[in-house]
């Protein structure tokens, strides 16, 4: 029987009374009561049913849901006696961090304290009777906005030990999207403000309060352990790449394929698993992302749903503003090619911009990339992966991303492309120098002093940029090698008779006495020397086939020479 489908529902209470359709996983709520960790902190991409899994748990097991059999009937963690007579049990603090979305660190902290207010009004009737002391009235009637640092960094440990007493029972604490605010606290530049004041709050609570019995954290990363988890060595911290709770988070290929064939759409199987499968949980390689799915069975269109629900401006700054080596990288993948990195899976925000690993490994982590293998270097203490792509909605995500920096002049765009393609040189010096007046402006051009090499980081990746568009002609590859070097770009036609392309760009250094002119005879001068063009007539491709291109940047003028 087909259930309705309901778009964006994230409380378990809601989805159970509707009898909307809902994919059983309270599993989990055994395995993890079974593993004993006392505090847990599990990574999955965004909309991958964290939140929904910790609501289940809060109904699962607080106070205020005892005698609820109803939510849970029929399900499998219904089946276990011990488990119907732990329901509704245990003081139960559910704290979500998914607002903490502000541009300043006053306002950032603003909400995290009003949170915590609002955590407190559900508990006013703590006040009654004298369960608390005088002085405990005065600390419970002060929690605000503007609070003090020390008292927001006890509330959570105070707020337990009242519940604890009150009920006889210690607190479970589920903490949902931890790491929300510290993605904010990164974008617009606020994070050691942010991460000294979450370090306390999250030692107060998590690790020296004597009323936790256990707890959840959820969030898309895990933030490096030198940040804010410095103090939480009780930590069970469960990556992408842990086995445990492998199919906990996000639907597998079995329960994919027979809600397709509940809702008499077994045929569309293949098409579906090529746009929506591709993530890897530890050892299950069947795990689809479950927003992409939720919303195909309700429109029962193929779509980009995961990759469109929120923004992704800070994966699109990363890769934008970042090295040449991590566009080449990120070309070569949309081109179905894997990666071979080492990395700490912790992520290190403040390395983001410097180091390219911490990129990677936030890729992985945010679902864009799958781990076609990991092993754990014991030499380097680093983990190795080979990494590609998720599916076929994340190929588009990263292709309309390219696309998109040159949306602004698109006109011009694709006339530099036409003119390319029709050997005028001409049009490609009037047009290359539209579009980089366009568009330098609002690329990072490598003016942060920390950068030794400066605008040689970002120029080459802006030429792949333009030419990604010819994909379907073409094939682009990028820093490979060719004769006695590496090129920068080439392009190999797919069409037996179409010209071949070999680009080799050069920053000017007039303080080396440099010109744009000098710059493009030093370009086309190392085309021939370390006989790029081998390759391609190795492949072929008849010398006169071949067009050579030396592009000289200096600033935002251009200038394009060709060998003749």
């Amino acid at each position: 029987m087909k259930k309705r489908v309901g778009i964006g529902h994230q409380n378990f209470e809601k989805i159970r009374e509707n009898d909307l359709f809902y994919v059983d996983k309270t599993a989990f709520i055994r395995e993890w009561w079974e593993n004993a960790d006392e505090v847990t902190l599990i990574t999955r991409p965004r909309r991958f049913g964290k939140t929904l899994n910790m609501s289940m748990l809060e109904k699962f097991f607080s106070v205020d849901y005892a005698g609820r059999a109803d939510l849970f009937q029929g399900l499998a963690v219904w089946e276990d006696e011990k488990y119907r007579k732990l329901q509704g049990t245990y003081p139960v603090l559910f704290i979500s961090f998914a607002d903490v979305k502000e541009t300043t660190y006053e306002q950032a902290r603003k909400i995290i304290c009003r949170i915590i207010k609002e955590l407190y009004h559900q508990y006013y009737f703590l006040l009654e009777g004298d369960l608390l002391s005088e002085s405990e009235r005065k600390d419970f009637l002060h929690i605000s906005v503007d609070m003090e640092d020390n008292e927001v960094a006890y509330s959570l440990k105070a707020l337990s030990n009242y519940l604890c007493r009150y009920y006889g029972k210690k607190v479970i604490i589920l903490l949902d999207e931890y790491d929300t605010p510290m993605q904010e606290a990164y974008v617009h530049g606020y994070w050691e403000e942010l991460v000294s004041f979450t370090r306390s709050l999250f030692n107060s609570t998590f690790k020296t309060n004597p009323y936790l019995e256990r707890a959840i954290m959820t969030g898309i990363t895990r933030v490096s352990k030198e940040s804010i988890f410095s103090d939480l060595n009780n930590l069970k911290v469960i990556t992408t790449i842990s086995e445990q709770y492998a199919d906990c988070f996000g639907f597998t290929e079995k329960e994919v394929f027979d809600v397709l064939d509940a809702y008499d759409l077994s045929e569309r199987k293949q098409e579906v698993k090529a746009w929506y499968d591709g993530f890897i949980f530890g050892n299950r390689k069947d795990i689809y992302n479950p927003w992409s799915i939720i919303n195909y069975l309700d429109t029962q269109r193929l779509g980009t749903y995961w990759v469109n629900s929120s923004s992704n401006s800070l994966i699109g700054k990363l890769i934008r503003e970042g090295s040449s080596q991590v566009k080449t990288v990120v070309e070569n993948l949309i081109q179905g090619e894997e990666f071979h990195v080492s990395f700490d899976e912790q992520i290190v925000f403040s390395q983001l911009d410097q180091d390219d690993s911490a990129v990677w490994s936030l890729l992985l982590a945010s679902g864009y990339l799958k781990p076609e293998y990991a092993e754990f270097n014991v030499e380097s203490g680093k983990m190795e992966y080979s990494l590609s792509l998720t599916n076929r909605e994340v190929y588009f995500m990263f292709q309309h991303m390219i696309e998109g920096w040159f949306g602004k002049c698109r006109e011009v765009h694709n006339a530099f492309l036409q003119a390319l393609l029709s050997h005028d040189l001409e049009g490609m010096n009037d047009y290359m120098n539209e579009i980089s007046e366009e568009l330098f402006s609002s690329f990072d051009a490598g003016k942060k002093p920390s950068d030794k090499l400066q605008p040689e980081k970002f120029y080459h990746g802006f030429v792949l940029g333009l030419m990604v568009e010819l994909r379907g002609r073409y094939y682009i590859s990028s820093n490979k090698e060719s004769g006695l070097g590496r090129y920068d770009i080439m392009m190999e036609p797919k069409e037996k008779d179409a010209d071949a392309f070999i680009i080799e760009f050069k920053v000017v250094h007039e303080k080396r006495g440099e010109t744009l002119e000098s710059a493009v005879q030093a370009a086309l001068k190392q085309i021939e020397e370390k006989k790029y063009d081998i390759i391609l007539r190795n492949r072929g491709i008849e010398a006169e086939r071949i067009r050579k291109y030396g592009f000289a940047f200096l600033g935002k003028e251009v200038l394009i020479g060709e060998k003749v």
